[in-house]
């Protein structure tokens, strides 16, 4: 970032909106309007910090190395105060490859998987209608008239 520009607390505390959205990690000022929706949290996460420093939040969830290198993508500048690393570009993580780390929590269905879950619900109702079936058919033999 070749020129850094400088915000007080309570000018990013005027962007806390759905539509302009400002949040504070590490000393550095992101305006994240247009990721709010790719938020793999959802919206409501960053709205609840909007506005504010959110560095402490950011780093208890534990994000990735890739989350925490986007965050330079997203500056508009720092914080008054504050000293901010630099980051190398290098490692900056663009969207596709962002992407691509995402893909990995997608769970696939096979065919397997889709039987395995087949048997693991009808099993049950299986079994419990074999039990009181047998149950009826005994106590309805043990009854006298």
């Amino acid at each position: 970032m070749a020129e850094r520009r400088v915000f007080t607390l309570s000018q990013v505390a005027q962007h806390k909106s759905n539509k302009d959205c400002w949040v504070v990690i590490n000393g550095r000022v992101l305006d994240v309007t247009k990721f709010l929706e790719e938020h793999p949290g959802g919206e409501e996460v960053i709205l609840e910090v909007a506005g504010k420093d959110a560095t402490k939040e950011f780093d208890v969830i534990g994000h990735s190395k890739a989350a925490q290198n986007m965050v330079v993508k997203y500056q508009v500048g720092v914080v008054q105060g504050a000293t901010v690393k630099e980051v190398d570009f290098k490692d900056v993580v663009d969207k596709e490859s962002n992407t691509k780390e995402m893909s990995a929590f997608v769970i696939k269905e096979d065919a397997r998987s889709m039987s395995l879950a087949f048997y693991d619900f009808f099993v049950p109702f299986l079994v419990a209608g074999a039990y009181f079936g047998y149950r009826c058919l005994t106590r309805a033999a043990s009854i006298t008239y």
